[in-house]
């Protein structure tokens, strides 16, 4: 039986690890997700196990050469950013991979915004807000300060993403992408390193630049492929709709963080933008994305475990909850009656049901998305939202989006693994013979 040429990526989040295969025309032909368990640094904050993710890596790679009927023509990989590994010149591991939410040393971060300009200034300069261990280029710095023995030993700083390829190639290499995602590291206006990576010493760990499409042949299990050098997720998220879509849009990408991208949007960031947490990322291609960022899926996940919780019901209950604009009425009137900034604010012993509560919760999550989206639609507006991930299944999230934007078109896109097809496309040249088709996504339109 011939088998099917396919391309397997490897896409990292913080909660899954999944190994995905597309076929030829893009479709998502095999799935496979595994969870670890978190383990802690050497201060005691929690880290991805970096010994697992890597064993793990290895194994699902391997396991997909295996796999009956498919001939695996090349792999990449996709992965969270503000994250570093730092390898020494024999390649092993230095440190843990250290949790982007651990507390940045405020004396450290003090002394650097001051050296260079101030909070401000450095801000509007890299397009990254004020977020301490969330820009990646100061864990590097932190490290210089606070571990010197370690950082003489860093032959290479990689992201994550390049990190995963380099499991593979042993050849160092730093995308563009991973650069360009709030890391402190890339100056928007000179469309190069910032001065004080150079000043600092940085410079020398810091892995050449390569462009995204780039690929390696490695030789694996007796099998000769072509390796791609990874991707942020937000960024290659982002790649299957500029492919299928040429009139401006936003798209807002859900998971643990939902990031709201306006890829049409060039405008420098201002002070005001910055303050409200908006950035610029970087595309595939080097273009400035505009964009703003909540931590929408990790409050929905608190929150309905608490609705779980007080009303002793399954922990996912709220995914049989269908939209009920009179349900909706009444949190809605909820939100405007009362200070409900925040679900921890809200006292279940005052509402009826769980249903209610949940509708409650999802609307001040709407509530703060439309604040999100609207930062990134003053210089270009756009007529489409398209929500992927997690919350584009949630009916009730995507019935209240809609009843805000009654002007514009939301969309739910249901396309197989947008971040895992953005890494598939990235390295489309490289593997697949055909052209792509455009019609990689399918729209489901809320009114």
């Amino acid at each position: 039986m011939q088998k099917k040429p396919v391309v397997a990526i490897l896409d990292v989040g913080k909660t899954n690890k999944k190994l995905l295969l597309f076929d030829q025309a893009y479709q998502l032909v095999y799935e496979k997700s595994d969870r670890m368990e978190e383990t802690v640094d050497e201060d005691g904050f929690p880290c991805e196990d970096l010994a697992s993710l890597t064993s793990s890596a290895l194994e699902l790679i391997k396991a997909s050469l295996h796999l009956e009927g498919f001939e695996v023509k090349a792999i990449n990989f996709t992965a969270y950013g503000a994250s570093f590994v730092y390898v020494d010149g024999d390649g092993d591991t230095l440190t843990p991979l250290y949790n982007y939410l651990k507390p940045y040393p405020q004396d450290i971060q003090h002394q650097f915004y001051e050296k260079y300009g101030g909070e401000k200034a450095f801000s509007r300069c890299t397009a990254s807000p004020v977020l301490g261990s969330l820009n990646s280029g100061m864990q590097v710095l932190r490290i210089k300060h606070e571990r010197p023995e370690i950082f003489a030993r860093i032959a290479f700083a990689l992201h994550l993403p390049q990190y995963l390829s380099y499991i593979f190639t042993d050849i160092p290499v730093t995308d563009i992408t991973s650069i360009g995602c709030h890391t402190n590291l890339w100056d928007f206006t000179k469309q190069a390193y910032h001065t004080w990576v150079q000043n600092e010493g940085i410079a020398p760990v810091l892995a050449p630049v390569i462009t995204s499409a780039h690929v390696e042949r490695i030789h694996i299990e007796g099998q000769e492929l072509s390796c791609g050098i990874g991707l942020h997720d937000s960024s290659s998220a982002l790649i299957p709709y500029l492919i299928c879509f040429k009139q401006p849009f936003v798209l807002v990408s859900t998971g643990t963080w939902s990031i709201s991208l306006n890829p049409f949007d060039h405008v420098p960031l201002s002070d005001e933008e910055l303050e409200k947490d908006c950035l610029s990322y970087l595309q595939f291609t080097g273009e400035p994305v505009k964009a703003s960022r909540l931590f929408l899926g990790n409050e929905h996940e608190k929150g309905a475990e608490r609705v779980a919780s007080h009303y002793a019901i399954p922990d996912d209950f709220y995914k049989a909850i269908r939209y009920d604009q009179g349900l909706s009425a009444l949190a809605q009137e909820r939100l405007s009656s009362e200070d409900c900034s925040s679900f921890e604010a809200v006292d279940l012993m005052e509402v009826a049901s769980p249903d209610l509560a949940y509708n409650i919760l999802i609307a001040i999550l709407v509530k703060k998305q439309i604040e999100s989206i609207d930062l990134i639609l003053k210089h270009q507006d756009a007529e489409n939202i398209f929500v992927d991930g997690g919350f584009s299944k949630n009916h009730v999230f995507m019935s209240m989006l809609a009843a805000h934007y009654q002007n514009k078109k939301v969309y739910a896109a249901e396309v197989a693994q947008a971040t895992a097809l953005g890494a598939a496309l990235a390295i489309h040249g490289a593997w697949n013979p055909n052209p792509v088709g455009e019609d990689l996504i399918n729209l489901k339109l809320y009114s």
